[in-house]
């Protein structure tokens, strides 16, 4: 006699739509079209809102679907809707597509064309591209690192109709940003992606040491990056300080990660950074641009 699947309730199906993962999408979206100061025209804000949501979480829901059989092997991912057999695959599927397709309708009649193609990049790139590269490829990571970096030029082209340089540096911004972030993971979770062969850099890098290095090297271009606006006049000096100091504060727990006395810690310690960082460093650059331009 089988053990019938335990029924889903409410937060399963919250939890197909990865709710922290597809908040920072949304925040980010949100952050790109606050910076570029558009006029505040209610309707367009709500479309932006709601369907940059429902993209965000229909993607969330197709990844899960494309990964079920290495989430049920990975003992950090085992739990989720899908391989805990509380959704089916079918379920998250119809929920993910239709959640896509509702998403881009709404951004494409309601915000405006270029918005809705920067919303599309993101679910192509994301499914189609960084996706199935996690099973092949060692690039995977940055290729999810440009996938993920669309959002504010979502919402910088719905302020906009375009993309100016700041929302460029934007996006570059949230590239590189990610870097650091997901290699701090990779290597904390490292033996679940090895289990599951992912041929992620720090599964094939036993030391850590290629990994802590690339995370060094991106916390540099970061500080780098991050600061640029201020020189080129696109901010003021409230937010170059900010940048400043919070980069400098990264690339200090990037640099303690590339000593290999107790890497497991530092890697932890960069992770819980690279979340502080970036909020502080994206509302320094709204409050600066709204406040001074």
């Amino acid at each position: 006699m089988t053990t019938p699947a335990p029924k889903a309730v409410f937060g399963d199906y919250l939890e197909l739509t990865k709710p922290r993962l597809s908040m920072l999408s949304v925040m980010t979206t949100l952050i790109g079209y606050a910076a570029a100061r558009p006029p505040w025209v209610p309707v367009e804000f709500i479309a932006l809102l709601i369907g940059t949501s429902l993209a965000a979480g229909g993607v969330a829901a197709l990844n899960q679907w494309f990964e079920a059989d290495t989430d049920a092997r990975m003992k950090r991912t085992a739990s989720r809707p899908i391989p805990a057999g509380k959704i089916p695959d079918g379920t998250a599927f119809i929920i993910g597509i239709m959640a896509c397709i509702v998403a881009l309708g709404l951004i494409f009649a309601k915000v405006n064309g270029l918005a809705a193609l920067f919303t599309l990049l993101t679910i192509f790139s994301y499914l189609l591209w960084y996706t199935p590269a996690k099973r092949t490829s060692r690039w995977s990571t940055e290729i999810g690192a440009l996938a993920g970096a669309f959002p504010p030029l979502i919402g910088w082209s719905a302020a906009e109709g375009g993309v100016s340089t700041l929302g460029w540096i934007l996006f570059g911004i949230l590239v590189i940003w990610q870097i650091p972030h997901f290699m701090a993971i990779a290597w904390v979770y490292r033996r679940d992606y090895a289990a599951v062969d992912f041929p992620m850099l720090s599964v094939r890098d036993e030391t850590g040491n290629w990994v802590a290095g690339w995370s060094l090297v991106n916390a540099v271009l970061l500080l780098i990056l991050s600061v640029l606006p201020w020189p080129l006049g696109l901010t003021t000096a409230l937010y170059g300080v900010v940048a400043l100091l919070a980069g400098l504060w990264f690339l200090w727990c990037a640099v303690v990660f590339v000593r290999p006395t107790d890497r497991d810690r530092s890697a932890r310690r960069l992770f819980h950074a690279s979340i502080i960082y970036l909020p502080i460093t994206l509302l320094a650059l709204v409050a600066d641009r709204v406040l001074f331009f």
